[in-house]
């Protein structure tokens, strides 16, 4: 892995020391400047476990991808660069079904001067910065509102405060993961119907002041208070809404394999 290519990718170009600062900045240009996206598993092209693999599609092809893929290479370069980091197994809410199974979301967690924080690069619309690992204590992000607290059975709860009511996001065990162990669910969530990311294509990409997201054949654009939407109607409308609006080319991605 080249870390001047991949802190090219992200726009950084500030210093490198492994301290709270840095890994501040290198998380939001993350989630600015590379999408969450699940294309690959509509386009029938299978996802591995494989650094190498994360590297060449993320950094050199300028594309995005899913947890796995995205926070299994930001942990690369957190370790490249200096920092004390694990990756943690989580598991995400929904009304439906509750708590997902474990190793449904790959997450980070970094130790900085012996406080522990959250960083996550792969959870579509989430925190910009860092979550201190401090129990019961409201945390302010650009993104919103956030707590984090103890749950049964070992867990903790990462939960977002909304008119001061608590909606959970996932929960987790604050103990180190392999990048093997996620292969199971990885393999689930492209293959199997039930997975949520089986249902539609998906890209998604954080901005300054809102959001960019093709969802099916549906663009929106969330500008602060402003939302304007359009209908792709054909792949032709999706190729070129994808290029214009994330710098994303399938046929360039191809002639360079």
């Amino acid at each position: 892995m080249e870390i001047g290519k991949y802190l090219e990718r992200i726009n950084y170009s500030g210093a490198l020391e492994p301290d709270l600062q840095l890994l501040k900045n290198l998380q939001k240009n993350h989630l600015l400047n590379i999408p969450f996206e699940n294309l690959d598993i509509h386009y029938h092209t299978p996802i591995k476990l494989n650094i190498d693999q994360f590297y060449d599609k993320i950094i050199r092809k300028n594309r995005g991808g899913f947890c796995y893929e995205l926070n299994g290479l930001f942990y690369e370069l957190l370790c490249s660069l200096g920092f004390r980091v694990k990756q943690v197994s989580a598991r995400v809410y929904s009304k439906e079904n509750k708590y997902s199974p474990e190793y449904d979301h790959l997450t980070i967690i970094v130790t900085i001067d012996d406080t522990e924080y959250l960083t996550d690069v792969g959870f579509g619309e989430f925190i910009f910065e860092p979550l201190e690992l401090e129990f019961g204590k409201i945390q302010n992000d650009e993104k919103g509102h956030f707590l984090i607290d103890t749950y049964e059975n070992g867990y903790l709860r990462v939960s977002k405060l909304e008119n001061e009511i608590a909606s959970p996001e996932f929960i987790f065990k604050n103990e180190a993961r392999e990048l093997e162990a996620f292969e199971e669910m990885c393999e689930y969530h492209q293959t199997d119907p039930r997975s949520h990311f089986m249902q539609k294509r998906l890209i998604s990409l954080p901005t300054e002041n809102g959001r960019i997201t093709i969802s099916g054949d549906l663009l929106k654009i969330k500008e602060k208070n402003v939302i304007t939407e359009k209908v792709l109607r054909n792949e032709k409308d999706f190729e070129k809404e994808l290029w214009d609006k994330f710098r994303i080319s399938f046929e360039k991605s191809i002639a360079e394999n």
